[in-house]
């Protein structure tokens, strides 16, 4: 079958329109972003004017473009157009192909109505073409020969609209375009065209890859806290559009948050768990939060613990004191959340008085002994601890009660002349009485004399003789040899007379304080008015015999 050379040239053009379809559905792939590539496949009309005189002409056929926006509506498009004119009135009949490439502007006049999901949108564009132009098997009526071949610079300007109802299929509504070409002929080498198009376009752009959803991380500081300590909650976002409008909101028991951050009151919570919930939103004012990926929610827990008691410690000094002294107490307590302490004090005898964490205690009133002081600690959440310490209160020092004491005694059984006389060896145990006094000024001596019950009676022959008081005898020569011959003061020294069976004087010393009538009994005292020291009387050489002179008697002490 034989091809005529228009069916060639529409062979070719589609043939071109498929390998530039086949590139562009090839480019889209890995588009990026923002960029898009719009194929259109037109019928056209153009009038053209080539006899002069005559009226014009139309050619009719069609074309195919390609373009490729990169940049903000602006981009590059390729053109292919082939017509043809037959005019039998004129005989003109002309083939006419022409291949352009240039800029073109694409604004996108209106977006569907039902968000930003609707592809159906309306674009106006206005472009300006260059490229070549060739006609090919033409005959014109002055000679009715048939032209081989032209070529021509050819200049498209002109604009159009696509509506698109689907996200890649639409319509070329319109497109009107002045078309200049200058192909010789035998009338005119300058031909003005005016071309109308429309026909249907088809979208390629590689899907931009959807931004990543808006994420949002909580944490809480600290984690655990004891009521009235402050916790903060900070919030991270991540994947927000700086270009967009973004809004925080906060929510939980006793918080309060400004944008990324919200603090806690936590001193009215009891204790337990307790959580924070935030939310970030972004997107246009008015409008955050509104596409999906927009928002996102955290959540962040914090643990109140319970009030720890407080402790305390309790000390006494000093720890031992006599009755009616006092004793400095000091408690120390401390509270693990560092909560307001009162101190107070208690006694088991006694009193404490005083504030903070010193009191003094008194011993008045307390028998002796161990008194125990109670140290209290409340914090301002009632929570106690207790603490004791001990005072002991000692007996008060009683000095011991002074006795007589018994001291060496004197016998008077060697001079039978003369058995009141203080002899000599009566000196030396008068001579240490002597010395007890000097040692113990405030000390007294008592001399109490004895008698025997044989010196009592009347000897035969003399039953109407007068008997002599022997005890007192003896107990007034005996402080008169103190006195006299030891120097003591007379004051010190009292003589009485005992009940004893004996011929002896025994002397005792009265410390001060000490009562001799309680320690010793059966003592009378003398009378010195009338019982007087005897005089020292010389005894006859004669009379001097050797007697046995008997052991004193030792001194026992009388209690």
């Amino acid at each position: 079958m034989r091809i005529s050379i228009r069916g060639k040239v529409l062979l070719v053009g589609a043939c071109i329109m498929a390998g530039v379809a086949g590139w562009t559905q090839q480019s889209q792939k890995p588009a990026a972003p923002g960029i898009s590539t719009d194929l259109a496949v037109t019928f056209a009309v153009e009038r053209s004017q080539v006899v002069p005189g005559q009226c014009c002409f139309w050619f009719k056929g069609g074309g195919l473009d390609i373009a490729v926006n990169f940049w903000k509506g602006l981009g590059i498009v390729a053109a292919l157009n082939g017509d043809h004119s037959s005019n039998v009135t004129s005989y003109v009949d002309e083939n006419k192909i022409s291949i352009m490439a240039g800029p073109r502007y694409t604004f996108t006049a209106w977006n569907g109505h039902d968000g930003p999901g609707d592809p159906r949108r309306l674009q106006i564009f206005a472009q300006g073409l260059f490229g070549d132009a060739h006609a090919f098997n033409s005959l014109f009526p002055t000679n009715g020969t048939l032209s081989t071949g032209a070529s021509s610079v050819v200049v498209q300007t002109g604009g159009g609209l696509n509506l698109y109802m689907k996200k890649h299929v639409g319509l070329r509504l319109l497109e009107a375009d002045y078309v200049r070409t200058e192909l010789p002929n035998a009338y005119t080498d300058t031909q003005n065209d005016m071309r109308l198009s429309f026909g249907v376009t088809y979208h390629f752009a590689a899907d931009a890859v959807p931004p990543p959803p808006v994420t949002l991380a909580c944490s809480a500081t600290p984690e655990s806290i004891f009521p009235g300590d402050p916790v903060t909650v900070t919030a991270t976002p991540g994947s927000l559009d700086p270009k967009l409008n973004v809004m925080y909101s906060w929510s939980g028991t006793g918080v309060t948050g400004n944008g990324t951050t919200a603090t806690v009151a936590t001193g009215a919570l009891a204790a337990g768990t307790y959580t924070v919930q935030a939310s970030v939103k972004e997107g246009k004012p008015g409008k955050e939060g509104l596409l999906n990926g927009q928002s996102a929610n955290c959540s962040a827990s914090f643990t109140v613990k319970a009030y720890e008691p407080p402790t305390i410690s309790c000390s006494a000094n000093p720890g031992t004191i006599k009755p009616g002294e006092s004793s400095s107490i000091t408690a120390s307590g401390m509270s693990p959340q560092n909560r307001p302490l009162t101190y107070s004090y208690s006694a088991s005898a006694g009193s404490v008085s005083g504030s903070g964490n010193t009191a003094a205690f008194s011993s008045v009133g307390a028998p002796t002994g161990i008194t125990t002081v109670i140290c209290n600690v409340t914090d301002d959440k009632g929570q106690t601890a207790t603490a004791n310490t001990s005072v002991t209160i000692t007996a008060p020092y009683v000095a011991p009660v002074p006795h007589t004491q018994a001291l060496c005694s004197i016998n008077f059984l060697t001079d039978k002349k003369r058995p009141t006389r203080v002899d000599n060896e009566a000196k030396a145990c008068l001579d240490q009485v002597a010395l007890n006094l000097q040692q113990q000024p405030d000390a007294k001596v008592v001399v109490v004399g004895e008698v025997a019950t044989a010196e009592k009676t009347p000897r035969k022959g003399q039953k109407h003789a007068k008997v002599e008081d022997f005890a007192a005898e003896r107990a007034v020569n005996t402080k008169d040899y103190l006195v006299k011959e030891k120097g003591i003061d007379a004051s010190r020294v009292s003589v009485a007379t005992g009940t004893s069976d004996a011929q002896t004087v025994e002397n005792y010393l009265v410390p001060t304080g000490a009562t001799f009538s309680a320690d010793v009994s059966g003592t009378t005292p003398v009378d010195e008015s009338v019982v007087k020291p005897m005089a020292p009387k010389p005894v006859a050489p004669k009379q001097h015999k050797k007697e046995a002179v008997p052991a004193s008697k030792p001194a026992v002490a009388v209690k």
